[in-house]
């Protein structure tokens, strides 16, 4: 018996969507194109979210926007150069933006401009930075470095202490001083390596007790901490005060219904939403774009998630394999704190939505991430073969990015990026040998 017709089409948009998944390139696309995605809807909403407060400071709507502009258009740099970046180069970043890191930390007490009651920004005048971003990226190289260097030894306990433990510790400390939020990420990286690289799970019990014996005088130490975590049990409690902000964001995101109130039609950006164009812009999403434009969101962020893991599991080598693993749950954790604060799932930490939030240090650092993993995209065995065989395309050559080495002998892998210059797919015979590893 013939299958319905709307069966057949169901069966047949089902294959095609699988074919196109298992594609080599397929988690380089859906890398890119989630991203830009997110970076355009984040654009437009900072335009619309922080349009009032910025024609209330400085006469103009277009203040905010400019600057998250110029970091964006500053950050296709950054991706640019993360994409072109040697393999060779990655492990030997993680030690120098470890000692960089912990110097910026230590000047914050010194250097520091507070906002809201936070020391997290450094202003050297012409540009403000936020250390906890650079200590985020130096605990995915430097850590995943140590682990593979170490990875015959991760049964013993003093080899995974001495460096990595001791050195996350300090990192831990020096953030937590100031962003709990910053070292909530700073926890999931770690997890994130140590779980890729197949520590046990007794080395997770034992961080885990850990990690709360500490986390408790942190909290204790600091009244605002305390006060996050009482007015996230009970914030109607608190609507006045310390939940102001929780309680709004709730309001903004119930007034946008289904299909949200339109573009750039929110009220709760007319002073009453603190942090509109930042911490608590889901909630502006909400109220314009309504459940929908959430749900766009949160799927753009599984998209970018999926595609990041999809890389950590089809590289060949296994410092990529922890840096993409360890880089997608940073990207994806912090999505998921902000979104979960905002909607009142979890406490308020002051993290941005990455590629949406007003943010300048943030925004291209981020971009330098998914550069990264575009560029560790690139080189599974797979997608090496694919982008040999039918060349680079003119844009790419125009940008500059040279093809991956093909794997096998040295000459051949120079042979096919020569090939790759000239845009000349590369011959069957070439395109055999490196499958098989160069062997006749």
């Amino acid at each position: 018996m013939a299958a319905p017709a709307g069966v057949e089409t169901h069966v047949r948009y089902v294959g095609a969507v699988t074919g196109l998944l298992r594609r080599p390139m397929a988690s380089y696309y859906a890398l890119l194109a989630s991203t830009g995605l997110l970076l355009g809807l984040g654009l437009i909403m900072v335009l619309s979210a922080s349009s009032i407060d910025s024609y209330a400071n400085s006469g103009s709507a277009f203040t905010v926007f400019t600057k998250q502009l110029t970091f964006a258009l500053i950050g296709i740099p950054a991706f640019w150069l993360a994409l072109r970046l040697p393999m060779r180069v990655w492990p030997l970043l993680g030690w120098p933006l470890v000692v960089l890191a912990t110097i910026l930390l230590m000047l914050l007490p010194f250097l520091g401009k507070e906002v809201n009651g936070a020391t997290l920004w450094l202003d050297f005048g012409f540009i403000q930075i936020q250390p906890v971003e650079v200590a985020k990226l130096a605990l995915v190289l430097w850590g995943a470095a140590v682990l593979v260097r170490k990875r015959p030894l991760l049964t013993e306990w003093r080899h995974l202490a001495v460096p990595l433990l001791a050195g996350s510790v300090v990192l831990f400390g020096l953030v937590g001083l100031e962003d709990f939020g910053g070292m909530i990420l700073l926890l999931f990286i770690l997890i994130a390596l140590l779980w890729t690289a197949g520590v046990r799970f007794r080395v997770f019990a034992t961080l885990g007790a850990i990690g709360v014996v500490g986390l408790v005088p942190l909290i204790a130490g600091n009244p605002e901490r305390i006060s996050r975590l009482t007015t996230f049990t009970d914030p109607f409690a608190h609507q006045d005060d310390d939940a102001y902000q929780l309680v709004r964001g709730f309001y903004s995101l119930g007034s946008g219904g289904w299909w949200g109130l339109g573009l750039g039609q929110s009220r709760e950006k007319w002073g009453n939403l603190p942090e509109a164009h930042n911490d608590f812009i889901f909630a502006v999403i909400g109220e314009e774009l309504g459940v929908l434009g959430c749900l766009v969101v949160v799927g753009l962020f599984a998209v970018l998630t999926w595609a990041g893991m999809r890389i950590a599991s089809r590289v060949d080598d296994p410092f990529r394999r922890l840096v993409a693993s360890a880089g997608t749950v940073w990207l994806a954790g912090q999505a998921l704190v902000n979104m979960g604060g905002v909607v009142g799932l979890l406490p308020i930490t002051g993290v941005p939505l990455p590629l949406i939030s007003a943010g300048g240090s943030s925004l291209v650092l981020t971009m330098f991430v998914i550069g990264m993993l575009a560029s560790f995209a690139r080189h599974e065995p797979e997608a090496v073969l694919a982008l040999h065989a039918r060349g680079r395309a003119w844009w790419v050559r125009w940008a500059g990015i040279p093809l991956p080495e093909l794997p096998g002998r040295p000459g051949r892998a120079r042979q096919a990026l020569r090939s790759g210059r000239t845009g000349r797919p590369l011959g069957r015979s070439t395109h055999h040998r490196a499958r098989t590893g160069g062997r006749r």
